[in-house]
């Protein structure tokens, strides 16, 4: 199945609704959603009493009390010390706990795979990363090894006593709804069960396996945790081999009808006298295809052919600055038609991208201010992603961590 991220959570009472139409709200819907209201305010403060929950979110203090007991049983909060009020006894604070879960993301690309689990903070408990040639590997031996390094990881969470929420794995291609592959050309699959091989090679676990595309997750990541965290209204591009984009409109993942949006790649430019595809233009392939010195590039081989051309740049070779110089020329133009359309206030270069970003940076952004319609882009600004290569798995991972967030909250092993 796809990857469900959950949509702006609701506020205290409050039930969401179906798109174009009023939801009756029920009793477990409104306790749902408080359940996930009272978790973002811990969060969001760090430490905080009852006291202070009641406070922020004008829930009554009975209510406060039964939905921090329902938390704390579920292994969501704990109460972590207390301080001395101005009157009466001390207060028992209350924080996220991160000693019991852990949520699993992966990414499988041309030329590596990425792991990285995460605790119920957000905070890393591991992150892998490993070459992988998955240009050249079957579908079926990329199943194996993403297999294999996820049943790494849980060991390595079961040895530290933690339950595993769920397992999301990011791949550059189309994931339809129900988490299969429709195309995923620069891996070669086509019409791949990807989440029913991958629970199949895992002995049907008992928590979650979902998919999605790489560029979503690495949105989801962006908003969360990177350089621009918490932005309503954000691009992210991959810069891996392929090239797709990201989109965070008002806040919240937009993946389009059945989860196709955002193939920002395929859109048409025409930079100095030549029409083509933005990735054929401004894509990491068409970087190494104009300024490699190898003929023939193995997946494993992309990170260092890259960082070759870096090398190359910085000692100003003439042909790789000019190349480079039109290639962020020609991905600016693709942005602009991107800004144009969805104006937002941030565009983030992920990926390759981020080691190239000195030289393809500055010509993107004369050629987006100079493309768009409205003046000064619209407010929108090219950035450098802070998170990397790591963005879509942590993305993955994240995704799992938003929908309890939204109220979809876990239940203890033995429980």
């Amino acid at each position: 199945m796809a990857m469900r991220i959950a949509a702006k959570s609701a506020g205290p009472g409050e039930a969401e609704e179906e798109p174009g139409r009023a939801k009756r709200a029920d009793f477990t819907d409104v306790r749902a959603n408080n359940l996930g209201f009272v978790l973002r305010q811990v969060r969001a403060e760090g430490r905080c009493s009852r006291a202070d929950l009641a406070a922020k979110t004008g829930l009554n203090k009975a209510t406060v009390s039964s939905l921090v007991a329902e938390l704390i049983e579920r292994r969501v909060l704990r109460e972590s010390g207390s301080v001395i009020g101005n009157i009466g006894r001390p207060a028992v604070l209350l924080s996220v706990d991160t000693g019991y879960y852990a949520s699993l993301g992966v990414e499988v690309n041309v030329d590596y795979m990425t792991l990285v689990a995460v605790d119920l903070a957000g905070n890393r408990l591991l992150s892998w990363r490993r070459a992988h040639d998955g240009a050249r590997s079957t579908p079926g031996k990329s199943v194996s090894a993403l297999a294999g390094l996820a049943k790494r990881a849980v060991d390595r969470m079961d040895s530290e006593g933690r339950q595993i929420l769920g397992l999301a794995v990011a791949v550059p291609g189309m994931i339809d709804n129900d988490g299969v592959v429709q195309r995923a050309p620069m891996l070669g699959w086509s019409d791949f069960d990807l989440t029913g091989r991958l629970r199949q090679a895992m002995r049907d676990p008992k928590y979650t396996v979902t998919a999605d595309n790489d560029a979503n997750l690495g949105a989801v990541a962006e908003q969360r945790f990177g350089s621009w965290a918490g932005v309503s209204n954000m691009i992210y591009l991959t810069g891996e081999i392929g090239l797709g984009a990201g989109l965070i409109v008002d806040g919240e993942l937009r993946r389009g009808a059945t989860g196709f949006a955002g193939e920002i790649g395929n859109l048409l430019i025409e930079v100095d006298g030549r029409v083509g595809r933005v990735e054929d233009f401004a894509g990491i392939r068409a970087v190494l295809d104009e300024l490699s010195e190898s003929d023939d590039i193995a997946g494993t081989e992309v990170e260092a052919e890259v960082e070759d051309i870096v090398t190359r740049a910085r000692a100003e070779e003439p042909r790789v600055v000019a190349a480079l110089d039109r290639i962020g020329r020609s991905l600016g133009a693709g942005i602009a038609l991107a800004v144009d359309l969805l104006n937002p206030e941030a565009v983030v270069l992920g990926g390759h991208y981020q080691a190239l970003s000195t030289w393809i940076g500055p010509a993107a952004e004369t050629e987006l201010a100079a493309r768009t319609h409205a003046s000064g882009a619209g407010g929108a600004e090219i950035v450098v992603s802070a998170l990397g290569h790591e963005a879509p798995a942590l993305g993955a991972a994240t995704g799992i961590l938003n929908d309890i967030d939204a109220g979809l909250m876990p239940t203890p092993l033995g429980r």
